[in-house]
């Protein structure tokens, strides 16, 4: 065994306190604490957290909540997603987040990972040849805080921050029995204290990748009703000059911390590259400029693709113009589509100088500055943003970083939303691929068909097949593979496919399934077997449980028609599946086959069949378990025969009634959406 970590008090630069153990400090009065997933929705969570309960403690007139600002919240709200956004991106565990308020006003927020042993990347250095994308990170901790530092204790680690209230007394560091290491306003961060611990350019895409949909309070409600708030004062000045620039800097002190934290939210929660640049517009102007534009470009068309213009790049559309008078918009869009961005080193940092748009803002917008930034992410340039503003004093450099920064999280989210097309476009060919193409249809029997997969971006578990297998029979199938995704399309692949090819070799309906079965196990075995001997060759770890092969279950309803002068002779069984239901004219409902094991469980199985007619007027439901299991609370749809009263309900409707019927009681059954794949066949003898 290893020796235990000793435990040591260590001092804060920032006050020079020593640090003592977690809640023996006298001076707290109140606290308020969540446990995240570690995942793109924490930080957003973490500061909805931290705002109710600052609002609750001022509403409830706490002691030391009369030193508040406005400043302490909004810093407060920025120190805890930025530790949140730190712990998701270098842990990415659960992560606890405790705010707390002492006597003097104080707040302390903690974020605790359960990954202590990872080291951040070294922040001296970057990369060659990469744009860095990192965000503020724990510099701007640092700059906000009265101290910083991080405690470590076995199995966790927490990055902790002080704001002390306007009034307050120094106080001590709020840290507990384990390893702290302290760092002062300056971003200061002991060689000790390192390991661990985020420097403000380690913090690479931290802002951009662990963002998600939220509102953007105080900016942009006079444009959009989904942002809620006020804007957080008026908009910049028209006329270039000292005013704009005091308002500039102004701003930038405080708003523009927050500006970036919850723009990236609402960025990263987008996965349409449109609407990205509408929102970038909203976002811009007219907080930052007067005007913007996003040009998006066509990555399919590769790097070394140009116009016949000099320098022009081909397929760059001009997605989104925004200004702050709508009247100048359309006559910019003409402006700027005649004079798109030129070519250039799309590695190079920084904004570079874009032709300003002529007489296209009238005669108080003929002269401006106009700034251009490239838009790259993951390697890949994107596009292009071009901000203008009107008048000779052009942009401060405050500004044209602050421009910078957001466009990075502008091409991130560009660049996410292209991967969710391409993903979507590919999950859709290959669902399409699974399922047949057309329903055959069968002399004497009318069907219906109802195919809900419950994630409409990816592979469904479920599938159905109806087709004609020769010499007067036709044969149907409904099946729900284990689990979803890309190891459920292996197993549909593998298995509708050799359905047809063996009852068109005349395999009877128990022979169909006892070798299907063997097919799913022998499968299994193979992938298992090359996944251990690469393995080995690669002289890798052991396999964690989950990471290797998964076993392929397949529940699966199968049978065998053939229509006669009297009606339909009707042959099937049902491996681990919902057992079909007769319904007759009379409304009496009785199941139909008996149940029997899963394929690809049992070695060597044996299936058997039950074999009855589908008189005139008999209606057959197959379906999955997403109908028998929807679920309301504690009840599921088929609990008391559930599924056979609706059915028996059902007397007298023809096969596309019934369908529609049951899909109907299945979605009212519960208040949610339902949450697994539903499918279901209605086969009904003329």
């Amino acid at each position: 065994m290893g020796a235990i970590p000793t435990q040591r008090e260590t001092v804060s630069r920032a006050t020079g306190a020593p640090a003592h153990p977690a809640g023996v400090s006298a001076r707290e009065c109140a606290r308020a604490h969540v446990t995240l997933l570690g995942s793109s929705l924490a930080p957003g969570a973490a500061r909805e957290m931290v705002r109710a309960a600052l609002t609750d403690w001022s509403a409830l007139g706490l002691p030391g909540t009369r030193h508040w600002t406005e400043h302490l919240a909004a810093d407060a709200l920025v120190v805890v997603s930025e530790l949140v956004t730190n712990a998701v991106v270098h842990a990415g565990t659960d992560v606890e987040v405790v705010c707390r308020l002492e006597e003097t006003g104080t707040l302390v927020v903690e974020a605790t990972d359960h990954h202590p042993s990872r080291a951040p990347r070294s922040g001296d250095q970057e990369t060659p040849h990469e744009i860095p994308e990192y965000g503020r990170g724990l510099r701007l901790v640092a700059a906000l805080a009265e101290s910083w530092g991080i405690t470590y204790r076995p199995g966790t680690k927490t990055v902790w921050a002080r704001l002390r209230a306007a009034g307050a007394e120094t106080g001590e560091t709020p840290e507990a029995a384990g390893v702290t290491e302290a760092a002062d306003a300056a971003g200061v961060v002991s060689a000790a204290g390192a390991a661990g611990v985020v420097s403000a350019a380690d913090v690479v895409d931290g802002a951009d990748m662990v963002r998600t949909a939220a509102r953007i309070e105080a900016y942009g409600a006079e444009r959009d009703p989904r942002f809620s708030g006020s804007p957080a004062g008026p908009p910049p000045e028209r006329e270039a000059g000292t005013g704009r620039r005091g308002r500039d800097r102004e701003w930038l002190g405080r708003g523009a911390l927050s500006f970036l934290a919850e723009a990236s939210d609402l960025l990263a929660g987008q996965l349409d590259e449109d609407l990205v640049a509408s929102l970038t517009g909203q976002l811009i102007v007219p907080r930052l400029a007067d005007w913007c534009a996003v040009w998006l470009e066509d990555e399919s068309l590769g790097r070394g693709a140009w116009s016949d213009a000099p320098g022009a790049v081909v397929g760059a559309r001009l997605a989104r113009v925004w200004h702050a008078g709508e009247s100048h918009i359309e006559e910019l869009r003409r402006a700027l589509e005649k004079d798109p961005p030129r070519a250039r080193d799309p590695w190079r940092s920084g904004p570079v100088a874009h032709p300003w748009p002529g007489d296209a803002l009238g005669p108080d917008g003929a002269h401006g500055v106009a700034l251009a930034y490239r838009l790259v992410a993951g390697g890949r340039p994107l596009g292009t943003l071009v901000i203008g503003r009107s008048g000779t004093a052009g942009f401060p450099d405050e500004i044209t970083g602050l421009v910078e920064d957001l466009s990075r999280r502008v091409a991130l989210a560009i660049g996410a939303a292209r991967q969710y097309a391409r993903q979507a476009t590919i999950s859709a060919v290959l669902q399409r691929g699974l399922l047949p193409g057309a329903v055959a249809e069968i002399p004497g029997v009318r069907s219906a068909l109802v195919y809900e997969p419950c994630d409409k971006g990816g592979p469904s578990g479920d599938f159905y097949d109806l087709f004609p297998a020769g010499d007067g029979r036709w044969c149907f199938a409904v099946g729900d593979v284990q689990g979803k995704g890309p190891e459920a399309a292996v197993v549909i692949g593998l298995a509708r496919p050799w359905l047809r090819l063996l009852a068109r070799e005349e395999y009877g309906v128990p022979d169909v399934l006892d070798r299907l079965n063997q097919l799913l196990l022998d499968d299994a075995t193979e992938a298992a077997d090359a996944a251990a001997r690469a393995l080995v060759a690669a002289g890798g770890p052991p396999v964690a449980p989950g990471d290797g092969p998964q076993t392929r279950f397949l529940s699966l309803l199968y049978g065998e028609l053939v229509p006669h002068a009297g009606g339909v002779r009707c042959t099937l069984a049902s491996a681990g599946h919902p057992l079909p239901l007769l319904l007759g004219p009379d409304g009496t409902v009785r199941a139909v086959a008996e149940p029997q094991t899963l394929l690809g469980v049992v070695e060597d199985a044996t299936y058997t069949s039950e074999t009855f007619e589908l008189c005139s007027g008999d209606t057959l439901l197959c379906v999955t378990d997403g109908v028998t299991e929807r679920r309301s609370g504690s009840r599921q749809f088929d609990d008391g025969d559930g599924l056979a009263t609706a059915l028996a309900g059902c007397a007298g409707l023809d096969a596309g009634l019934v369908a529609e019927r049951i899909r109907r009681l299945v979605h009212e059954f519960g208040a949610r959406p339902p949450e697994d794949d539903l499918a279901l066949l209605v086969l009904q003898a003329e």
